[in-house]
C-alpha cells in the first residue's frame, strides 16, 4: 500500500509561515492498493489530490471513505475536480444517521445559499453508500469500519491489502482519561478495548492528535485525541507506525515538533520501538507487501439501518439532567419515557422493554448498579440483552471497572456535551439492529 497526506490539519484549514512544513490543509489522505485508489476525507486537501488525479490519464475513478460529516472532513467535496467529469466513477462512504442520509448531507452544503453549482450538476457517476460498523471489501482492500466517539455519528476505518494494515482514527476521543493506564495492560474501558483492537498489529496508524494532555483539561468532550494518549492507543496495539494527525489549527510547526519529541519519548519509555511522527502534507509512505493474507472473508458494504421509533429510558433523580436527555434525543425521533429512582426504572423498563437505557449512578432506592445487575438477570431476554449506558459523575479506573462488571454496555461520565450524547445513543441502537461489534 501507497499512502500520500493531502490534509493534516483539524477543525479549520490555517495556510500560513508557521504551517509550511506540516500543512495547513484540513484532512485528505490517498491509499492506493491492489490497483485500486481509496480516499480517507474530503476536507480542503482533496482539491490539490484532485488537481494531481486531472494531470494523468483518464479515467480518473475511485472509493471516497468520509470518517463524519463535520464540515472540515467534507468541506472540501465540492471543490475535488474529477467530481465534474464525465466518465469518471465514484464510491462515497460514510456513517449513516438517524434520519439524514450521506446523499442528503452533501447535497445540503451545496445548496443555492452555500455554492454555485448543485450535487446533481456533477458530471462523474457517484454511488452513495450509508455505513454502519462492518466489514467490507473495495476491489480486494479489505475494509474494517467501526464506531468512534465524537459528538457526531463517525467511524474509524482499518485498511487491509497485500499482508499490510493501515487504521485511520481521524476525529476520536477516549471513552475514559488516561485509557491505557499501564503499559501492558488493556484499558478498563470496553470501548477502549475495541479502538486498540481496531489498531492491532497495524503497520500505520493515523490518529487524531489534535490536543496535548495539559490542553485536554480544557477541551474534555470535544471529541479529540490528546497526542500523548494516541501515542499509548499505538503502543497498546502494538503498531509500527504512529502519524500524528488532524493538528490543531493554532499548533505552529515548531510546537509540532515539540509535541513529536514528547510523544517518541512516552513510547520509549512505555518500552516500545514505534516510529512516532507528524503527518505532513505530501508525505509519502510505501508499506511493502507480504505473504501474509488477511484472511478477511469478501462480503458488500455493511449499510446503515436506521432504527425507526424507538423508546430510550433515562433513568436520573435530577429532573434538570432529565429533561436535558430528553431535549437530547426528541430531535432524532426517539421517544422518550423517563423515571427518577431505581426501583420505577425496572418498572418502566418491564412495562415498555426500551431499545436503549441512560441510567444515573447514585440514585435513591435501588443505585444504578443494582437496577444494571436486575435487568442483567431478568426473565425477558428483551431486558437482558438491552444497551446500557450508565451515566455518572463516578470517574476513576475503580468505578469504571465496576460499571462494566455489574454488566452496563457504555459508560459516560458527566459532565458531558449532548452531542456526545446523541451519538453514542445512535451508534449502540445501529449496533443493536444486526450490526454487531467488529474486530480485526
Amino acid at each position: 500500500m501507497d499512502v500520500r497526506f493531502w490534509g493534516t490539519r483539524g477543525s479549520l484549514a490555517k495556510p500560513g509561515q508557521s504551517t509550511l512544513r506540516y500543512g495547513g490543509n484540513t484532512s485528505c489522505v490517498e491509499v492506493r492498493a491492489a490497483g485500486t485508489l481509496i480516499v480517507l476525507d474530503c476536507g480542503t486537501g482533496i482539491h490539490g489530490l484532485g488537481q494531481a488525479l486531472l494531470a494523468t490519464p483518464p479515467p480518473h475513478d475511485g472509493h471516497l471513505l468520509i470518517s463524519h460529516t463535520h464540515w472540515d472532513h467534507i468541506q472540501g467535496f465540492p471543490f475535488f475536480a474529477p467530481l465534474f467529469v464525465p466518465g469518471n466513477s465514484w464510491d462515497i462512504y460514510a456513517p449513516g444517521k438517524l434520519g439524514q442520509k450521506l446523499e442528503q448531507t452533501l447535497s445540503g452544503q451545496m445548496e443555492y445559499n452555500y455554492f454555485p453549482v448543485t450535487l446533481e450538476q456533477l458530471g462523474a457517476a457517484i454511488r452513495f453508500h450509508d455505513l454502519g460498523e462492518g466489514r467490507f471489501t473495495i476491489d480486494g482492500v479489505q475494509v474494517t469500519a467501526q464506531y468512534l466517539n465524537h459528538p457526531a455519528l463517525a467511524l474509524g476505518y482499518r485498511l487491509e491489502s497485500g499482508g499490510s494494515a493501515v487504521v485511520y482514527s481521524a476525529d476520536h476521543e477516549p471513552h475514559a482519561p488516561n485509557p491505557v493506564a499501564r503499559p501492558g495492560e488493556p484499558p478498563t474501558h470496553v470501548e477502549d478495548r475495541r479502538h486498540v483492537d481496531l489498531m492491532a498489529d497495524s503497520d500505520l496508524v493515523i490518529h487524531d492528535a489534535q490536543y496535548t494532555i495539559a490542553e485536554y483539561a480544557q477541551k474534555t468532550g470535544w471529541g479529540h485525541t490528546p497526542a500523548e494518549w494516541a501515542t499509548d492507543y499505538a503502543v497498546a496495539a502494538g503498531a509500527l507506525r504512529l502519524a500524528l494527525f488532524h493538528h490543531d489549527p493554532l499548533r505552529d510547526d515548531e510546537a509540532l515538533d515539540r509535541l513529536v519529541d514528547t510523544c517518541r519519548e512516552r513510547a520509549r519509555a512505555a518500552g516500545s520501538d514505534i516510529e512516532v511522527f507528524a503527518a505532513a502534507e505530501g508525505q509519502e509512505i510505501h508499506l511493502a507487501e507480504s505473504a501474509v493474507p488477511t484472511g478477511r472473508p469478501d462480503s458488500a458494504p455493511a449499510p446503515s439501518r436506521s432504527p425507526g421509533s424507538q423508546t430510550v429510558l433515562v433513568v436520573d433523580d435530577d429532573p434538570t439532567m432529565v429533561q436535558l436527555l430528553t431535549l437530547t434525543l426528541e430531535p432524532d425521533g426517539f421517544r422518550v419515557v423517563t423515571a427518577s429512582d431505581g426501583e420505577s426504572a425496572l418498572r418502566v423498563a418491564a412495562n415498555e422493554r426500551p431499545s436503549l437505557v441512560l441510567l444515573d449512578w447514585q440514585m435513591p432506592g435501588a443505585d444504578g448498579i443494582e437496577v444494571t445487575r436486575a435487568l442483567r438477570n431478568h426473565s425477558d431476554p428483551a431486558l437482558r440483552d438491552v444497551p446500557i449506558v450508565l451515566i455518572t459523575s463516578q470517574s476513576g479506573e475503580e468505578n469504571t471497572a465496576a460499571g462494566f462488571a455489574a454488566g452496563v454496555t457504555d459508560y459516560l461520565t458527566k459532565p458531558f456535551r449532548p452531542a456526545h450524547v446523541r451519538s453514542r445513543v445512535q451508534a449502540w441502537l445501529l449496533r443493536r439492529r444486526g450490526e454487531a461489534p467488529s474486530r480485526p
